[in-house]
């Protein structure tokens, strides 16, 4: 690579890993993604370790789980000091340009102050909460002035225009991210908006992945809009790399990512916000220079991976304080170690934390704290019981929680104690854990 290449990171929110047919989905809704997959690097099981939007956000932006940042629920702001890709990528002679949902800057419908942006200072078309100022065919974003930019189409099709905007002002080198609102459920409809018609396509047998499969919730009326929604961001992440291709002279270096997943209230009244699988598991694909590799990343990764992974494949120096790691070693091979585990925590619907390895999942939850519904303290506990347990090779759709069984008592004393390590590392915190006591179990 002789000169640094342009960076663009495409985020989704709510996007469920197993919408791809690179992942495995039947229904050929990803054509672009798909082509990315196979030209670049698929992480085959890449995680969110704060299934909620901000949380995930900060999360992305700085290399850094949310509670060292203070960024425990939404509608949170980043603290002042926080360091973003942004101000990695501007110290190293980028041009920097923001699109979309930004949820990080506490200014809920109205315009992000420049000093809210942290970093973006070259272009900026967003809105902190979109959900507030948009809808699925109308709405308003603000520039880097703060002067509403108002558009009468498609959601998703008019943030890709704002972005091609943006590929062909910024100056070379860059660092572009897009911050997609769908495939979110528009929250104050109750449902999810595909664009017009679209969802016919998909109401004849649509896929129905084997975690839905069975359960209540609201899966089977909204697959259709949902499937729409995502056929949508990937026409029109078609856009931006033909618009790459057509405006820039520089190699880029993409990445394909989602905030979180969705589990269509299938678990407890909840999109998200738990440590199943469906909510935490997310889509993350790269290509470009340092990505030519084909064929997936079986390694645990996580979201905050992302940002020193971006930072390291364009020749830029990962900050200190990023907790995550860069992925290249994985990529190239030469790398003997990686984590063998990762560690997510969940605020607002419950306060929890929890450990995934690659086949068991140990999830614990405070007894005595009802996330938003109890007050708008920090996101921790003094106290933390088993609340799932899962066998990820014998039950991957995790229908069955074994928490509480004394058969497997030995495995979740072992999985309690690695995750109080990270709750001791991450948070500098040292709660109570507590096994989940069954007295109706009995083992035969």
């Amino acid at each position: 690579m002789t000169e640094k290449p342009n960076v663009l990171l495409v985020q989704t929110d709510q996007q469920r890993w197993d919408t791809l047919s690179a992942y495995g989905n039947p229904m050929d809704l990803t054509p672009t993604l798909d082509g990315m997959a196979e030209r670049g690097v698929r992480v085959e099981h890449a995680f969110s370790p704060q299934p909620l939007c901000g949380p995930a956000r900060a999360v992305l932006q700085t290399g850094q789980y949310a509670s060292r940042l203070g960024v425990v629920r939404d509608s949170v702001p980043l603290p002042h000091d926080a360091t973003t890709l942004a101000h990695a990528f501007k110290d190293a002679g980028y041009d920097t340009g923001f699109v979309g949902d930004w949820h990080l800057a506490g200014t809920f419908d109205e315009a992000v102050p420049p000093k809210r942006r942290h970093g973006y200072e070259d272009f900026w078309v967003a809105a902190d909460v979109p959900e507030f100022t948009t809808r699925p065919n109308e709405g308003t974003l603000y520039d880097g002035y703060g002067e509403p930019r108002a558009f009468s189409t498609y959601r998703t099709d008019a943030f890709t225009e704002f972005a091609i905007e943006a590929i062909t002002e910024l100056s070379e080198p860059f660092v572009l991210v897009v911050s997609y609102l769908e495939p979110h459920d528009q929250n104050d409809a109750g449902r999810f908006v595909g664009p017009t018609g679209a969802a016919a396509r998909h109401e004849t047998n649509p896929h129905v992945p084997d975690d839905l499969d069975g359960r209540p919730g609201d899966w089977y009326a909204e697959l259709p809009d949902y499937y729409a929604m995502v056929e949508r961001i990937d026409e029109c992440v078609g856009r931006l790399f033909e618009a790459l291709e057509r405006e820039t002279y520089r190699e880029s270096v993409r990445c394909f990512t989602a905030d979180h997943g969705c589990h269509f209230e299938t678990r407890p009244g909840e999109h998200k916000r738990s440590c199943h699988e469906s909510s935490i598991r997310v889509p993350m694909l790269f290509e470009g220079p340092g990505f030519e590799r084909r064929g997936p990343v079986e390694e645990l990764v996580s979201l905050i991976d992302v940002a020193p992974t971006l930072l390291d494949a364009a020749g830029v120096g990962v900050p200190s304080e990023m907790d995550g790691k860069s992925l290249r070693p994985l990529v190239d091979g030469t790398t003997e170690t990686w984590r063998d585990a990762v560690f997510v925590q969940t605020s607002e619907a419950e306060i929890g934390r929890s450990i995934r390895t690659e086949r068991w999942k140990l999830g614990v939850a405070a007894p005595t704290m009802a996330g938003w519904r109890g007050g708008m303290g920090d996101e921790r506990s003094d106290l933390y019981v088993d609340r799932y347990l899962y066998d990820l090779k014998s039950d991957p759709e995790e229908h069955v929680n074994l928490v509480g069984r004394a058969d497997y008592r030995p495995r979740a004393d072992e999985l309690r104690e690695r995750l109080a390590a990270f709750v001791a590392d991450v948070e500098d915190d040292d709660p109570e854990f507590r096994a989940f006591e069954n007295p109706g179990y009995r083992e035969l």
